[in-house]
């Protein structure tokens, strides 16, 4: 199974994502966590952040999901995922999709801004920020949403809310 968190920076999908691996990982030992800035690091950063690098950077993520999906690994990936046509291919060519949508309005991400990304952008400082520059599309088929209400119950409910949805990753 490949659980995919989408929301913008700041979102929290990385730290929800961290926390559904270490609650998962113990009787789960074929699970990866896959984090979309991690996954771009680790290919130098040659897929910028315009929407074409990010099309690049999504393309090589879904390929990859993809190959550990056909080995039986479970991948956890926390990515922004901007683009509707590659969570559609990720419903066609993954045995099992389970889509996580963190639907936070983007005032509370300016509010949260940990890596200055939003002050940047509106100041012109930063390029190709997703919700000022480019624009999010909602993702249309979510298997579930965790909207800002839920995620003011902590991360450790949120994980458990997932948990509870998604069959068994023996």
């Amino acid at each position: 199974m490949i659980i995919w968190l989408i929301g913008m920076s700041g979102s929290g999908k990385s730290t929800i994502g961290r926390d559904l691996y270490a609650a998962l990982k113990p009787t789960t030992p074929n699970l990866l966590y896959l984090d979309g800035d991690e996954f771009r690091e680790m290919f130098r950063n040659d897929a910028d952040h315009t929407v074409e690098g990010r099309y690049k950077n999504a393309e090589r993520i879904s390929h990859t999901c993809r190959m550990l999906d056909r080995q039986g690994i479970h991948v956890i990936a926390t990515v922004l995922s901007i683009f509707p046509e590659w969570q559609k291919w990720n419903r066609d060519q993954l045995d099992a999709y389970y889509e996580v949508f963190l639907d936070i309005p983007l005032e509370t991400l300016i509010s949260r801004d940990v890596k200055g990304l939003y002050q940047g952008a509106k100041e012109g400082r930063i390029p190709n920020v997703v919700g000022i520059d480019i624009p999010f599309p909602r993702p249309p088929h979510a298997d579930m949403i965790i909207d800002e209400e839920m995620q003011r119950n902590g991360v450790s409910a949120c994980a458990t809310h997932i948990l509870k949805s998604i069959p068994d990753l023996s």
